[in-house]
């Protein structure tokens, strides 16, 4: 086999691994405190900070304005619509600003 696939086979292990063992460690427990649950309940926002921060502060005004835009309709609108609205406004913005 090729290191691509023995790549892709080591990434799924390793995915399969954290994913499991985050269940198997908050199984044994009885109830979850509350802090380490209100932890829990922050990651998704945190890493989507992470992903999304970069293009806000190194990349261009087109992307920053379309990143303001999302953020004020993924108050308002289920995921999908704001994925659309988010890349038409990406890709309008990129058009007029350069």
């Amino acid at each position: 086999m090729s290191t691509i696939i023995w790549i892709i086979f080591a990434g799924a292990f390793a995915t399969y691994l954290t994913r499991i063992g985050g269940h198997v460690v908050l199984s044994r427990f009885d109830k979850i405190h509350p802090r380490v649950d209100a932890g829990l309940r922050a990651v998704p926002a945190a890493v989507l900070t992470a992903i999304v921060a970069p293009y806000a502060a190194f990349f261009g005004l087109a992307e920053t304005l379309t990143l303001a835009v999302v953020a004020v309709l993924a108050l308002f609108l289920p995921a999908l619509p704001v994925f659309a609205l988010g890349w038409a406004c990406i890709l309008g913005l990129r058009y007029f600003i350069g």
